[in-house]
């Protein structure tokens, strides 16, 4: 029998199985961890049943993706969530969030919540940033604005909010379910950074047609690491100009004739974006991954 792993605490395994019905607690084979396998919410599985509620995990589908902190598989999209305010958007992790859903291979958009709290002037140059690039959303969970563009977006996929604690994940599930079942948080006042709500990746059904992970607070999302080389071709922006520098082996630091550079002196790719590429190329040098 077939299904989906939909939820994954102290090495139990809820699995949903592919024709439907009641859901079943699985154990997983021993034989994965002798591979060095571990099964995965949002893996799709092969699976026998051992009594109504019960079963145990014969094999791991292939799959599209996995990512490793946290812990999910086979995403189709990666929805990058920040505030407006309340915390202060970072827009470095944004950048790096954004890295990590091309690495996969999954589509990326951005969603900015809290729009209440911020201006119409300071709220434009934050979204320019990325107008154009990613889908892009803004959106107000405290007064119910801007949600009808999320149900489109993931509708017969399974997507994954990533951002900080505090920037209403939990929250924009709740609406997207047509209910508050998840805890929420509120931000600390002395911190103005969120208290951590979720405590294990969970996998839900959306009142729009598609599926959901709720994930633990973080401010990164790792998959396997990118070579300093490749790093600008996770970039839309500078993609495109891959190939116009001077030098083939071009890193787009201090090189002469960069076309990188030379985009982002004319104002085509935004000062911010090119400062997170920069740090993240330091960080592969360093750590020889990233």
């Amino acid at each position: 029998m077939r299904g989906l792993i939909t939820k994954g605490v102290g090495g139990f395994y809820t699995v949903r199985p592919e024709s439907g019905g009641v859901s079943y607690s699985c154990r997983a084979r021993g034989i994965f961890k002798k591979d060095g396998l571990t099964p995965t919410v949002g893996d799709f599985v092969e699976f026998e049943t051992l009594d109504e509620e019960d079963g145990v995990i014969n094999a791991i589908l292939p799959r599209r993706n996995l990512f490793i902190r946290p812990p999910i598989a086979n995403a189709d999209i990666l929805i990058v969530m920040i505030a407006a305010a309340r915390p202060a958007p970072n827009l470095a992790i944004v950048d790096k969030l954004l890295v990590a859903a091309e690495m996969a291979g999954t589509e990326a958009a951005v969603c900015i919540n809290k729009t209440e709290l911020l201006s119409r002037e300071k709220l434009r140059r934050v979204t320019e940033i990325y107008d154009g690039l990613y889908p892009l959303l803004a959106i107000s969970c405290a007064e119910g604005t801007g949600l009808a563009l999320l149900p489109p977006l993931l509708f017969g996929k399974k997507g994954a909010l990533a951002g900080p604690s505090g920037v209403g994940k939990s929250t924009l599930i709740n609406m997207l379910r047509g209910g508050a079942e998840l805890e929420t948080g509120a931000v600390s006042g002395r911190t103005l950074r969120g208290r951590h709500t979720t405590r294990h990746v969970e996998l839900f059904d959306t009142d729009g047609g598609g599926m959901i992970f709720d994930t633990p607070g973080f401010s990164s999302f790792t998959v396997f690491g990118a070579e300093s080389g490749a790093l600008a071709s996770y970039y839309p922006e500078m993609r495109e100009r891959l190939g116009a520098c001077r030098f083939d082996d071009c890193r787009h630091l201090k090189e002469p004739g960069c076309a990188v550079r030379a985009a982002l002196a004319e104002g085509h790719i935004a000062a911010s974006r090119y400062a997170s590429y920069v740090m993240q190329q330091e960080e592969i040098e360093r750590t020889g991954a990233y």
